[in-house]
């Protein structure tokens, strides 16, 4: 109860990067965020086991549509949508970069659309986070001329990867555009329509 109540008061700072907000968030939701474990201190994967992990992790053979996802090692909520991404129709390779943020600002990823893993399409297109297989489907089946691709910034509940029973954030899909501004490309509403 103590370390969720700190995490609160953590949360409430406005200086902390978006990624780290939105993994502390997740602790407190009771998410699997790092590895499945609910609170602080608990982690199956120790630091030793995380800078021993690979770098790059190769994805299932198959024929789905080939994207590259750059997470943490050690982050469960990361692994679920790679799940997700597999059961829709992609095929994803999963790289272990040593520095994330770098490689979210090498691909124009502002800071307030962060979240906690990074995709990218064989087309160079991002999808930053959560962003449900049915969007980036569609994205790639029509994308704008000036799109940088998809992002779905923090960890919203009840997103692919993010699930916690029955419960559900509303959110928005945003469309990153290469000029920095955004738009919005999708409002979910509701768990099923994730999946429609």
């Amino acid at each position: 109860m103590r370390t969720r109540l700190a995490l609160r008061r953590l949360l409430s700072l406005t200086w902390l990067p978006l990624t780290v907000s939105a993994c502390l968030l997740s602790i407190v939701s009771m998410t699997a965020c790092s590895d499945g474990s609910s609170e602080l201190g608990t982690s199956q994967h120790s630091d030793q086991q995380a800078a021993q992990a690979p770098q790059d992790v190769a994805g299932p053979a198959g024929a789905g549509i080939a994207i590259d996802v750059y997470k943490s090692p050690t982050c469960g909520c990361c692994g679920k949508w790679v799940t997700h991404a597999e059961q829709n129709g992609f095929s994803p390779t999963t790289h272990h970069p040593e520095d994330l943020n770098k490689l979210k600002a090498e691909h124009g990823i502002a800071p307030q659309y962060q979240s906690c893993h990074t995709t990218v399409s064989q087309q160079g297109y991002v999808f930053e986070g959560h962003v449900p297989a049915r969007y980036i489907h569609q994205f790639l089946a029509a994308p704008p001329a000036d799109a940088l691709g998809l992002a779905v910034p923090a960890m919203p509940v009840g997103s692919p990867g993010m699930e916690v029973d029955d419960r559900f954030m509303p959110y928005q899909v945003l469309l990153l555009k290469r000029d920095g501004s955004v738009a919005i490309f999708a409002e979910v509403g509701s768990l099923a329509q994730q999946y429609e």
